[in-house]
């Protein structure tokens, strides 16, 4: 293989883009129909996601010049690459979520990349069933606050019960 200046430039944006994504799904692709592909295509670009097909020898010596470990058994085959650069969790649930509502088995899953590391197909569908980060965040703000508001509750609970008696001695002393 001649290796010209644009096959080093091509390289180089792969390996860039391998270096500052966030989160990154591997797919095969093959057996979707163009319109699936399109409606597949513009529900990622409308999150920010960007979903392309490179040449797997390419991407692999990317991979290898990035320090990105264990991606070369994926890269056999038709392969299209989805990645975010902000959110780790974006493409995962986008294309887990295109795939159940198409009821697609063309379209597989074959490993993600999530901060530099490779998973596997099976972490990618778990990584999607995930919920959204604004729900994560109010789970565990839930969990911080719980025992605040339990120690407030008891707290109340002795002054709750202070009033009650003053106002019984209240009543006692009015009727005598």
């Amino acid at each position: 293989m001649a290796v010209t200046q644009e096959k080093l430039q091509t390289v180089a944006g792969i390996k860039e883009k391998l270096s500052t994504t966030k989160g990154a799904v591997l797919t095969n692709y093959r057996g979707l129909t163009v319109a699936q592909d399109t409606k597949l295509r513009r529900q990622l670009r409308e999150a920010g996601v960007e979903y392309r097909v490179f040449k797997n020898t390419m991407t692999r010596i990317a991979a290898k010049e990035a320090g990105i470990e264990g991606l070369d058994p994926y890269l056999e085959g038709p392969t299209a690459i989805a990645m975010s650069y902000t959110d780790p969790v974006a493409p995962a649930k986008i294309i887990s979520d295109f795939v159940k509502e198409n009821k697609l088995q063309a379209l597989e899953v074959k490993a993600g990349l999530v901060e530099g590391k490779v998973i596997d197909a099976n972490s990618v569908k778990a990584l999607a069933s995930l919920p959204a980060r604004e729900v994560l965040i109010a789970q565990v703000l839930a969990g911080m606050q719980a025992p605040i508001a339990g120690f407030v509750n008891v707290l109340s609970g002795s002054l709750r019960n202070l009033v009650y008696a003053l106002e019984a001695v209240r009543k006692q002393k009015e009727s005598a």
